[in-house]
């Protein structure tokens, strides 16, 4: 099984080099599956891998002229700010049990995973069936959309504590009309700064395993420079749909997981 985890984990690097997203939601039930490490201690190890990994691949992407970083600073600061707020006040605030009717219950985690999976599932659908992303060169990074997105995302990455990515690149790609490959560059730069910093605060809390975890984080940083690499001769279009399906096969296993086949 740890065979498998280490090579998984290679493949986490990997989409996160072809797509610019879906590491942490792959990384926390490999460790948990995988490795049979405590969720908690699992979340905290994703972050650094995905940081690492992402700040890497940000670095490849910016030396092939993929990062726009006015726009990753701009939409970045407000992100990181609206997400310490989420994670520092109104998440420890969310009651434990949400609602309840009948045998039907609603939990904090299952609520929280619910707005998770519609938010992918309709970021899939435009993805899949909207129109293709900008394709130009030079994507105008206006300031007011940034941040105001920016806060929704940090908010939202904040509540349901993975996923950034995936909400980031629509919103750059559609309501910003930065390019689908810029888009990704600038979006693992910002997801790098938003790992890394949630790791820091985790650094306090528990006891890391450094040898094991630069291990597979060295993994997760072999397969991002490959992904990156091919990433740049696939066609914009086939990275939407291939981005947008593989978000709306996630969100699905979460509804059929969380909600039709509970436990």
């Amino acid at each position: 099984m740890e065979l498998l985890g280490y090579f998984c984990l290679f493949f986490v690097g990997l989409v996160l080099g072809i797509l610019g997203s879906g590491g942490s939601i792959l990384a926390v039930p490999i460790l948990v599956y995988l490795f049979s490490l405590d969720v908690v201690l699992a979340s905290a190890y994703s972050l650094f891998i995905v940081g690492i990994s992402s700040l890497v691949g940000s670095v490849l992407k910016y030396k092939a002229q993929l990062v726009n970083l006015k726009a990753g600073l701009i939409f970045g600061i407000p992100s990181i700010l609206s997400i310490f707020l989420m994670r520092k006040w109104m998440v420890p605030a969310l009651p434990e049990m949400i609602m309840q009717m009948g045998t039907f219950k609603l939990t904090k985690n299952t609520f929280i995973l619910g707005i998770f999976a519609l938010l992918l599932i309709f970021a899939s659908l435009n993805m899949i069936l909207g129109k293709p992303l900008n394709n130009t060169t030079n994507g105008k990074a206006s300031i007011i959309p940034l941040v105001v997105f920016g806060l929704l995302s940090g908010l939202v990455t904040g509540l349901v504590g993975v996923g950034g990515g995936f909400l980031i690149i629509p919103v750059l790609g559609f309501i910003t009309k930065i390019p689908l490959k810029t888009a990704i560059g600038t979006t693992l730069l910002i997801v790098a700064s938003n790992s890394l910093i949630g790791f820091l605060g985790d650094l306090l809390n528990y006891s890391i395993h450094w040898d094991f975890l630069l291990l597979i984080t060295g993994l997760a940083v072999t397969g991002i420079y490959i992904g990156s690499r091919l990433s740049i001769g696939l066609p914009a279009l086939s990275l939407q749909r291939s981005l947008g399906w593989f978000s709306l096969t996630i969100g699905a296993v979460i509804v059929i997981k969380e909600f039709i086949i509970p436990g």
